[in-house]
């Protein structure tokens, strides 16, 4: 009985589409039909298990950046993208490789310290409390080096995610620094030391207007021709003596640590020839580990006084007892020489000695005296203001920073007025210091321990000034 009411229900249902449709509409929908059947006993291809008749389809997904784009992106949430969000192009074949899902991952973070930080907003901005800086702090004696830091400096923190310090690494430079490493609730201290692998690097200029352009000209850093004229400051005036056709040559250390360039070493050798006359400078470590610049004879290059109070600018008036004053127009001697320079400008003392005065002073404005060894006193008037500690009493270094050119007293513009006295009487400091005993030299006992060690050295530079020579006086292709 069922069977007889599917067939009367599919009559009727054949009737209804019949009477209402186009007989071709209907033809085609049959053949469709027909289709479809055939598509889904008929397999899709590839190759089939015999066993089951399953068909095996490969599938292959390439996510390279040049065949994988996100789509409906402003839909989509970044972190959360699907497969289907990814269109998927034919491509060869190609394996992709599936990156093992690493656990507890612990981090350096890297922190440079800036002008005006300090450790609290430091420890802070890495995820660590005044109470882990404390415990830092109070671990050991070697911990206060903390301190202690100073713009420059790199702090490494190592913080597993349990959030808790494991090691501290302060760095005053690639070669200096402190480890400190958790240990049984306290951090154990541990220097830091590296080495760096020394390439000597050899540099000639010529002067045509001002040492340090020359320098410039030729890549030389500005601190080492600095320390090249600190060397030859006794023996030569970088602001009167320069003249253009000048030459000079240096060869010092630059630093490597693991092949990568961290900074400039020692002057080894240097020379300069100055209107004709040349003078050479080695670089010597004596027994004692000190070390110091001679001349191949073994004489130091460090004199009893520099020949300028500061480093190189210009004159604005030289030694001149008849000189018309600036100010008061009127003849007045003027013992001693100014220097023009900017306001603020170091100035050093030109020689070992002692402060006997650091006060306002008349006409001199801010007044400096140095009194040296046999009966020499140097003078430095018009300051702006004293380096820190200069007063009374206070012993002094060659080369060290006694005060700052400024305009006090009476002055018409910012410059240093320096005075050179031997026994009370003036005199020109540009004339005198020639005639002034030299600074130590090698001892005759260490001459052999000089000559080993400076030997090979001045020929080598010897033999590097030959053959600049000879390459600066070759013709030009043109």
């Amino acid at each position: 009985m069922e069977l007889i009411e599917l067939i009367k229900q599919f009559a009727r249902k054949q009737y209804l589409v019949v009477s209402h449709y186009p007989r071709d509409h209907i033809y085609i929908a049959g053949a469709l039909c027909g289709l479809i059947l055939v598509l889904l006993v008929l397999p899709l291809g590839g190759d089939t298990d015999g066993d089951n008749g399953r068909t095996e389809i490969v599938l292959d997904i390439n996510l390279s950046p040049e065949l994988a784009q996100p789509v409906d992106t402003e839909q989509k949430q970044p972190d959360a993208l699907a497969l289907s969000d990814f269109v998927i192009t034919p491509h060869a074949k190609s394996q992709i490789e599936v990156q093992p899902i690493v656990e507890n991952v612990t981090l350096w973070r890297n922190i440079e310290v800036k002008s005006g930080d300090n450790l609290s907003a430091i420890f802070s901005k890495v995820g660590l409390s005044d109470q882990d800086l404390f415990r830092v702090l109070n671990s050991s004696d070697e911990a206060k080096v903390l301190n202690q830091v100073y713009p420059g400096y790199q702090l490494d923190f190592l913080i597993p995610p349990e959030g808790e310090l494991e090691q501290l690494r302060l760095l005053k430079s690639p070669l200096e620094g402190f480890l400190f490493t958790l240990n049984n609730n306290n951090y154990d201290v541990e220097s830091i030391l590296n080495f760096p692998q020394l390439r000597p690097t050899f540099k000639v200029g010529t002067i045509a207007d001002s040492l340090f352009m020359a320098g410039q000209r030729e890549q030389i850093p500005a601190i080492t021709i600095m320390e090249m004229a600190n060397i030859f400051g006794g023996v030569i005036d970088f602001i009167l003596d320069p003249r253009a056709g000048d030459d000079f040559s240096i060869l010092y250390d630059e630093k490597y640590l693991d092949g990568e360039f961290i900074g400039h070493g020692d002057i080894l050798a240097t020379q300069y020839t100055n209107q004709g006359k040349t003078f050479t400078a080695v670089r010597y470590i004596n027994e004692e580990g000190e070390a110091g610049y001679y001349n191949a004879e073994g004489e130091s290059m460090r004199k009893a006084f520099l020949r300028s109070p500061l480093d190189v600018f210009r004159i604005s008036s030289n030694f001149n007892p008849s000189r018309r004053h600036p100010i008061l127009n009127t003849i007045r001697a003027h013992k001693g020489t100014d220097y023009a320079a900017p306001r603020g400008t170091p100035i050093r003392a030109t020689s070992d000695g002692q402060v006997t005065r650091a006060s306002r002073n008349g006409s001199f404005g801010n007044l400096v005296i140095v009194k040296h060894a046999g009966g020499f006193e140097t003078k430095y008037a018009h300051l702006s203001k004293y380096a820190n500690g200069v007063k009374k009493g206070k012993r002094v270094r060659q080369g060290d920073i006694i005060g700052y050119v400024g305009t006090t007293g009476s002055a018409t513009g910012p410059h240093l007025h320096y005075e050179f006295l031997m026994g009370g009487v003036h005199q020109n400091p540009r004339t005198i210091i020639d005639k002034l005993p030299k600074a130590e030299s090698i001892d005759p006992a260490e001459m052999d321990s000089f000559r080993t060690q400076t030997t090979d050295l001045l020929k080598r530079f010897s033999e590097l000034n030959r053959t600049a020579l000879i390459t600066l006086n070759q013709p030009s292709a043109d």
